[in-house]
Formats: structure tokens, sequence, C-alpha cells
């Protein structure tokens, strides 16, 4: 089981470093043709680290479907890549962040008016990426892009709203998370050639993949990883209300929900403990848990529709590999 696990991280590795290399040269690319300081410091953000589940996915996808061209989807997978960062970009000026993955912010760097602009350039770059397949992946592209901005905005409406319900919150979660990894994978299996029955699976696939992976990562803003590279609490510290919270204060009730209440309305470190406390008491972190297995299995069943091969097994190892993120 070990070598498995083993081979199977060995081959997403090599797949992550392919699309490094793709990002890289097209930075370098940009810079050489006369883009400068821009696709610099785009580039810093960019080429910073980062899982890249987003285009992985998208080449599984593709291979999954039948695809055997890696530069055939290989467009489409930086497409998502760059449109991430550029939502990164923005998010750290809403949240006025110092550093992202290990690097200083570019607005710390370069000033906000710059960062909006790179963010912009990121953006406008990766959508013209997405520009060079037919009418019906860009407007799939398109969607999502704009699903994005939508939530984006649903979830600015939310902030330290104690009111917001699970139905508001997986709202936000399909069109900021799951959107993007579910059009992903749907038009990366277009490509390829599936119908568009076929392609459903897979954006199936991505939206419960998507949905858990921002679950997990709720419960990991709460319990505190280093990997999630910003601080324990910092959901908090910023007023989202995350599906943990929303539980809590749906149980919680008298004085229980009123200190809860004001602990998430007035939130500082020292406060955390009790905070950590009062979730524990109404078992919302168990609650998470519990959903993120139930969509994972969602996300497995999708894919029974296809035959046993090395991307279908690559995916069914990312799904562990989002479970295995909190525990």
């Amino acid at each position: 089981m070990v070598s498995v696990e083993l081979d199977a991280s060995d081959r997403l590795e090599s797949m992550r470093l392919l699309i490094d290399a793709e990002l890289e040269s097209l930075i370098e690319d940009e810079v050489a043709n006369g883009s400068g300081q821009v696709a610099e410091l785009c580039g810093s953000v960019l080429l910073a680290g980062g899982k890249r589940l987003r285009p992985l996915l998208i080449l599984l996808a593709h291979e999954i479907a039948g695809g055997t061209d890696v530069d055939e989807i290989m467009p489409l997978a930086l497409a998502s890549e760059m449109i991430h960062t550029a939502t990164l970009v923005h998010d750290d000026i809403n949240d006025e962040a110092s550093h992202r993955r290990g690097i200083e912010t570019i607005h710390s760097r370069a000033g906000l008016p710059k960062a909006v602009i790179a963010g912009d350039w990121l953006f406008t770059k990766g959508f013209g990426l997405g520009g060079c397949y037919d009418e019906n992946i860009v407007r799939i592209l398109a969607q999502y892009c704009a699903d994005l901005a939508v939530s984006e905005f649903e979830q600015l409406d939310h902030v330290l709203d104690l009111t917001t319900s699970p139905e508001d919150y997986l709202s936000i979660v399909r069109g900021k998370t799951a959107g993007p990894f579910g059009a992903g994978c749907y038009a990366a299996g277009l490509v390829a050639g599936l119908n568009d029955e076929q392609a459903l699976s897979l954006k199936q696939f991505g939206m419960e993949l998507g949905i858990a992976f921002q679950l997990v990562d709720d419960l990991l803003d709460l319990r505190g990883d280093e990997r999630m590279g910003k601080p324990r609490g910092a959901d908090v510290i910023e007023g989202k209300m995350t599906l943990p919270l929303i539980h809590a204060l749906t149980l919680s009730h008298g004085n229980e929900r009123r200190r809860l209440a004001h602990i998430i309305e007035n939130f500082t470190d020292d406060s955390f403990d009790e905070l950590m406390s009062l979730l524990n008491h109404s078992d919302s972190l168990h609650y998470a848990e519990i959903l993120v297995r139930n969509h994972l299995e969602r996300a497995i069943t999708a894919l029974d529709v296809f035959a046993e091969s090395n991307a279908k097994s690559l995916m069914l190892y990312v799904t562990e590999y989002v479970m295995k993120r909190h525990v």
C-alpha cells in the first residue's frame, strides 16, 4: 500500500513540476515581450509554490476522458491557475495580508494601485489562454469566473453576519471554490471528446471535491496547520462565517450562544481556546468532518462511469489527500 501511495504521489509531483515549468516559461515570455514589472510581480506570486490542484485536476480529467495530447489541454490548465492566482492577489488586498506563500504580497511591495492592476493582468492573461478553445469551453470558463465574482460579493455581505445559514455558506463555496474545480473538470472532459452527459460526471466530481476541500480548509483554519501559510484563526479574525461557526451558532442557545456570538464579533488570540471549547461542545468540528466524508464519497461515486486507468487512480488518490489534510 505504501509503495502504491508513493507511486501516485511521485506521478502527481511530476505533473505538478510540468505545470510549474509551463508557468515559468509563460512569465519569462511575457517579460521578454515587454510586460516588465507587472509580469515580474505576478510571476513572483504565481511561481511561489502552491498545490496546483486546479490544473492537476484538469490534466487528470482530460486523461480519464480519453485525451492523450497534454498540449491540447495545457492552456486550460494554466488558465485555471492564473485566474486562481488573480483572485488571491485581490483577496490579499481585501484582507490586508502582508504575505502569501511565504513572500510579501504585491500590494505590500508595490502599493495598492499596482496590486489591483496585477490581479487584473493575471486574470486577463489567464482568460486569454482559455480563449483558444471552442465557444462552449470559453462559455464554461466565463460562467465560472462570473460565479466566482458573485460568490466573493456574497461572502463580503456575510462578514460577521451571525444569521448566515448553511445554505448561504454552501452557495458561496459552490461559486468560489467548488465551481472552478467542477467547471475545469467538465471543460477538460469536453475537450477530450466526451459528450455532455459523460462530462457532467466529471463536473460532479470536481464540485463535490471542491466542497470537501473548502470544508477541510475551514477545519485547518481552526486547528492550525503551517501548510496553510496563514496564522490559526485567520478566517475568524477576518469575520468569515465558516461552517463550524454557523453550525455552532445554530445549535447553541441562551448564554452559550450569546458568548459564542461575542467571541466571533470580538475575536482575539486570547479567546481562541474558549471558542474551540464551544465548537467542541456543539460537536461542530465533527459535523464538518462528516460532511467532508459525504462529499468525498459522492466525488468518488461520480467516477464510477469511467473505466479503471492511471488517471482514475490518481483522481481517487487526490480525494484521499483531501481527506488526510485534516487528520
